[in-house]
């Protein structure tokens, strides 16, 4: 039961890499701003790194999703339970990725422990802990995203557009010279201009300092999507790590390592479905509203994660898509959007479907 325990949690690790893992680079992809692999790549290498990060910074969730909250402490250890809750969350992400559909790994896991509670202690499930700490966080998180993104779009779209018609090649010295009256040349001093380099050549200045505004904008939404990477790393990690715990095969360090590496390795396999939903149907992403969504979903999610709130990257993610392509000319696909708002509200009871059939078969 113990190995199959382990392989199950890293089936669901995978399956969380594979409709999460996009989601921070979803608006570098449907910019243009980079290719699918190299998007995808980066995404991989800042999640890890949150995954990593997460065993110091996000102790607090790594205790929330043992299941302890929802049902006594007895249930929540035993192997067969946690089996039940990542077998049945494994079961609701894995369908919707191959559905292409970007849900909520933090549902699936709440409904399967829902469900697996259910069958173990009756009515004696806690829901009232399930509202408080997991579903009010769970709801508030897309409303909370699309506001910021709706307001601070339009600020970058001007700032991407002034750095495109202000392209500065670089920063030179230039020497002053003048000549004597005896015909001589002297160095009067040096001078910082700023140019083209055909312009500092022109004026035979030594380059200093080359610089793009186009290509520092391009860098910051890298650093912004790596942002959202890394705080979905952190999130998510310590929820799937936690099903590890019941059992003595791995320590806490040990299971946040193995679950950050099936995360990069299930993106890696099987992201490219959720990658086109998320990048090229919810909306037209233009460079400054892919700056917003980026940096509005960071901010959420790195603040929920640094507090132990269990909130999702999906949600979050999707708000911000949303507010900031409503923000623009490129407007909102309300289907797509309806599609994706009916998978949320499907996970937790198909989550707790699969969570109490697998708990009422292993026990």
């Amino acid at each position: 039961m113990t190995i199959a325990l382990f392989i199950t949690v890293l089936l669901l690790a995978a399956s969380n890499g594979s409709n999460d893992n996009f989601k921070g680079v979803a608006t570098l992809y449907g910019s243009r701003t980079a290719g699918y692999w190299t998007s995808l790549g980066w995404a991989s290498v800042t999640t890890l790194a949150g995954s990593l990060c997460s065993v110091y910074l996000a102790q607090a969730l790594l205790k929330a999703f043992t299941g302890a909250g929802l049902v006594p402490a007895d249930i929540a250890a035993q192997t067969g339970f946690a089996m039940a809750v990542a077998g049945g969350a494994a079961l609701t992400v894995a369908l919707a990725s191959w559905r292409g559909l970007p849900i909520s790994t933090t549902h699936a896991l709440v409904g399967a422990m829902s469900g697996a509670g259910l069958v173990a202690v009756g009515m004696g499930v806690h829901f009232d802990a399930l509202g408080k700490s997991f579903l009010l966080p769970l709801l508030a998180s897309p409303v909370l995203a699309i506001i910021p993104a709706f307001l601070i779009a339009p600020l970058l779209r001007r700032l991407v557009a002034r750095a495109e018609q202000q392209r500065v090649d670089c920063l030179c010295i230039e020497e002053r010279t003048v000549t004597t009256p005896e015909g001589v040349m002297m160095r009067e001093g040096v001078a910082l201009r700023s140019g083209t380099l055909a312009t500092c050549a022109e004026r035979d200045a030594r380059p200093l300092l080359r610089f793009d505004a186009a290509r520092v904008v391009n860098a910051l939404h890298f650093l912004f999507a790596g942002a959202v990477g890394f705080a979905r790393g952190l999130n998510d990690t310590p929820k799937i790590a936690a099903l590890l715990l019941p059992i003595a095969m791995l320590d806490s360090n040990s299971a946040v390592l193995a679950v950050g590496i099936a995360m990069s390795i299930g993106g890696v396999i099987g992201a490219r479905r959720v990658a086109r939903t998320m990048s090229t149907e919810i909306t037209d992403l233009d460079l400054g509203a892919s700056l917003a969504a980026s940096l509005t979903t960071s901010l959420l999610v790195s603040t929920a994660s640094f507090n132990g709130l269990p909130v999702s990257t999906t949600h979050v993610a999707v708000g911000a898509l949303a507010g900031a392509g409503a923000s623009g000319n490129g407007g909102v696909n309300r289907k797509v959007v309806g599609t994706i708002a009916l998978s949320w509200v499907v996970t937790l009871p198909v989550g707790a479907l699969f969570g109490a059939l697998l708990y009422a078969w292993l026990r």
